[in-house]
């Protein structure tokens, strides 16, 4: 029987694969989104800096940063969620991410609904993945900012998958 595999490895591998698949998104960095995982479930949260405001009257987020932010948390949640498997059996082939040669799903559309105005504060989101296939994905994500039951906005994207080898 073939015994089970050390937790700090697995916990290594997953945050290496999550990290490598950030990496491909350079936008991520500039809107100052983080992603934390616990278990296959992430959470991402984009950091407030004053260059995130649009209406300084109110203030408010802007809603293109709003916008980009669910779109990410969308991207990397579908490609986190497409990729368990592979990383789970360590069939990722690591040095090949590496050297920038992980496909990540491409948007199709996105439809967001802004609920209410983003305050001058940290945002948080989570991607659903409400069907994917071998071509085609459809996804929710949900952004809040102090109480989860208080959504300032939600989107839904569709987004055509990377072909996958075998």
């Amino acid at each position: 029987m073939k015994q089970p595999e050390p937790v700090t490895q697995v916990k290594r591998r997953r945050d290496l694969a999550l990290s490598l698949i950030v990496s491909q998104v350079p936008y991520i960095t500039f809107l100052g989104v983080s992603f934390d995982r616990h278990g296959d479930e992430l959470t991402s949260t984009m950091a407030f800096h004053d260059d995130l405001i649009g209406n300084p009257m109110l203030p408010a987020l802007h809603g293109g940063a709003t916008a980009a932010f669910l779109e990410v948390t969308a991207i990397v949640g579908l490609a986190w969620a497409s990729l368990w498997t592979d990383i789970e059996e360590e069939r990722l082939n690591i040095s090949a991410v590496q050297n920038g040669k992980l496909a990540l799903p491409k948007t199709i559309d996105l439809t967001v609904d802004y609920l209410r105005s983003g305050l001058p504060r940290d945002a948080y989101a989570r991607a659903r993945v409400n069907r994917s296939g071998r071509r085609y994905a459809s996804v929710h994500v949900e952004g809040w900012q102090d109480n989860r039951s208080r959504l300032f906005a939600q989107a839904t994207g569709h987004f055509l998958m990377p072909q996958r080898d075998g």
